[in-house]
């Protein structure tokens, strides 16, 4: 009867504790679950600062590759002046017979 005594008076004791514990522990996590949660949002604005900054970059480069802005027009060949060129005939004659000799 005694040893049951003190075993509960030892459990009870040690359950206090565990409830002591658990509650400041459930206070730490809170606060690191709101830490990490502010870790993670200030993550995820970075990332869609830089997605927004990659998709602008994008549709600048686009622009150029598409030609809308430009004027090239003065890089155009006229295609009266190609008329006054001479057509060069291609040599057909490719013998290479006498390079081996």
């Amino acid at each position: 009867m005694k040893y049951l005594l003190i075993t509960t008076s030892i459990l009870l004791s040690l359950s206090a504790q565990n409830n002591a514990i658990h509650k400041n522990t459930s206070q730490i996590d809170s606060n690191s679950s709101d830490q990490n949660s502010s870790k993670i949002e200030s993550k995820a604005s970075k990332q869609l600062k830089k997605q927004i900054d990659r998709e602008a970059k994008f549709a600048k480069e686009q622009r150029f590759y598409q030609g809308d802005d430009y004027d090239l027009s003065y890089a155009e060949v006229d295609q009266n002046s190609l008329d006054d060129i001479p057509l060069i005939e291609p040599d057909y004659d490719f013998d290479m017979d006498d390079v081996y000799d």
